[in-house]
């Protein structure tokens, strides 16, 4: 008998009613929530990435909200009340961002 292990993956989510957070639900069942501050400073799209390596990237977000949430399939596209829009969460790592 062949034993097949799945890992868990983004199966719904959407934002807090503040705004101020992505509740996730896994395939597994569980539910996580990620503040909008913490994927904010996790975006690694080519802006954000350029900005880390000229020290121009901000150490916090205070008051970041999710304005926008758009499913790729395999990530989301997540946008921000400071208007950032061009980051994409793989799906396997958003769970990475809570140690999953």
């Amino acid at each position: 008998m062949t034993m097949t292990l799945v890992a868990p993956t983004v199966a719904d989510y959407e934002a807090s009613a503040d705004l101020a957070w992505l509740l996730v639900r896994t395939t597994q069942d569980e539910a996580i929530s990620l503040p909008a501050e913490t994927l904010r400073l996790s975006c690694k799209c080519a802006h954000c990435t350029r900005a880390r390596f000229d020290g121009r990237f901000p150490k916090t977000f205070p008051g970041i909200a999710i304005t926008e949430i758009g499913d790729l399939g395999y990530g989301l596209n997540i946008s921000f009340s400071d208007g950032h829009n061009r980051g994409i969460y793989p799906k396997p790592y958003l769970l990475s961002l809570v140690g999953r």
